[in-house]
């Protein structure tokens, strides 16, 4: 099963918004379909209610999300079997549109959704995605962007757990600041001796000197 890609249904949709700069790219039937994917049939069910729906379930990804990065693992696992119960999937094989070299049946296992709206067909791929992540990886693999006030969700697949934030973009960000932090340091510090030494210098009688 492609857990990766069905993980990643959670990944886009809490991106869709960016908290800390007032910025939410999720306020129409278009930006909905665009999750889905231009070759998805459930999108075209999506309709102007479905806005809404998907921004409720966004709040609750991200806080599996926020509660994962925070080291709440079992609160994390709650949340998310919510919604795992609130929107359910029926694990099926498929393979009839996908082919072999010798055009036999490439076999594998699909999450099929019986939903009664757009919300609830992304809903429950993008929960069960990101159950299949947790329980393969950890719950430690799922975080927030470390660069301020980025704060976009992803998903840890480094070799050694390392990953601290959402693209090179952001880790490239962090580091310069980082490194620019570290010299008004380095500054200020060597700033506070010298006025110490002046402040030393100045302190010794005339006739000491």
């Amino acid at each position: 099963m492609e857990l990766a890609y069905y993980s990643d249904y959670a990944v886009r949709l809490v991106n869709t918004e960016e908290p800390a700069r007032n910025k939410d790219s999720l306020t129409s039937v278009e930006a909905i379909r665009e999750l889905f994917g231009p070759s998805s049939q459930a999108a075209r069910r999506a309709t102007d209610a479905d806005v809404t729906r998907f921004r409720s379930v966004r709040g609750r990804l991200r806080a599996v999300f926020a509660a994962a990065d925070a080291g709440e693992e079992t609160q994390a696992v709650d949340l998310l079997n919510s919604l795992l119960l609130e929107f359910p999937v029926s694990p099926q094989i498929s393979g009839h549109d996908h082919r072999d070299e010798d055009g036999r049946p490439k076999w594998h296992m699909h999450l099929a959704d019986h939903p009664s709206n757009a919300t609830a067909g992304y809903a429950a791929t993008a929960a069960m995605g990101l159950a299949f992540h947790l329980t393969e990886y950890g719950v430690d693999r799922l975080g927030l962007c470390q660069a301020a006030p980025c704060r976009n969700a992803y998903l840890d697949t480094s070799t050694n757990r390392s990953r601290r934030y959402c693209s090179d973009r952001c880790a490239t960000r962090a580091n310069v600041a980082a490194y620019r932090a570290r010299k008004r340091l380095e500054t200020e510090r060597s700033d506070s001796t010298g006025r110490t030494a002046e402040n030393a210098q100045e302190a010794i009688p005339r006739t000491e000197r």
